[in-house]
């Protein structure tokens, strides 16, 4: 089955362009241009991706952001006029995986919603560079396989891209990995990513592993180096 993309942008002629370039790739597009709508269509037809323009009539688009989030996990690409790194590093704190500034390149566009796909879609590609098994130690178990986190028996919510990060700091556990070499690794296209935007996933990614009283803390910051996932017992689960 083709992935179903959703394109909430209220300019036509950007929006029907986009829509040839993602459909070249094979996906099946719906196209809406306003806020309300992109919310309603999310709800009904479950994309497996959301392309969102930020200025968005009726409902803006960092609210769509927020409500989606709210409500799955579906991975969302902001697009936005806002060039001022706050406007950005909002939409990523929203819950949004990605997001590219206009103009853009409809090339690299397609190009960033592959690389979205490919990291939410449940494949053994997927896991080809991870070790079998449970990763994170007695009572976090990362299941790629699934596109599933468990702590102590209890699903942890991610969006594809904190996933994608953890995956990468599954790695070696207790390596120090720099924000540089996770943006290689989890984001694919590199151009125009912020190292400030592997930050701000991280601290979104360490909210949610450490809620509800959690006093474990599983990603670590090692100051002016980078990120590592604590170094603990490493098994995985076998298909």
């Amino acid at each position: 089955m083709s992935p179903r993309i959703l394109v909430a942008e209220d300019d036509a002629k950007q929006a029907s362009l986009i829509r040839v370039y993602l459909e070249r790739e094979g996906n099946e597009v719906h196209l809406v241009s306003n806020g309300r709508s992109a919310i309603d269509h999310a709800r009904a037809h479950r994309p497996d991706l959301i392309v969102l323009d930020l200025m968005m009539p009726l409902v803006d688009g960092l609210d769509v952001c927020r409500v989606l989030r709210a409500e799955s996990q579906v991975p969302i690409l902001l697009l936005t006029a806002r060039t001022t790194e706050e406007d950005v590093l909002l939409g990523l704190d929203l819950g949004a995986d990605d997001y590219m500034t206009k103009p853009y390149s409809p090339r690299e566009l397609a190009a960033r919603v592959r690389a979205l796909l490919r990291r939410s879609r449940v494949s053994a590609g997927s896991t080809a560079d991870l070790p079998g098994g449970i990763v994170g130690g007695d009572d976090m178990v990362i299941d790629p396989h699934r596109f599933e986190v468990q702590i102590s028996g209890e699903a942890v919510p991610l969006t594809a891209k904190e996933f994608a990060i953890l995956q990468v700091l599954a790695l070696e556990p207790g390596r120090v990995f720099t924000r540089r070499e996770i943006i290689e690794r989890a984001f694919s296209v590199e151009e125009g990513v912020l190292e400030r935007t592997v930050d701000v996933h991280v601290v979104n990614l360490r909210r949610k592993l450490e809620a509800d009283g959690r006093r474990r803390r599983f990603v670590e910051t090692v100051y002016g180096r980078g990120y590592r996932l604590s170094a603990r017992r490493v098994s995985m689960p076998q298909r």
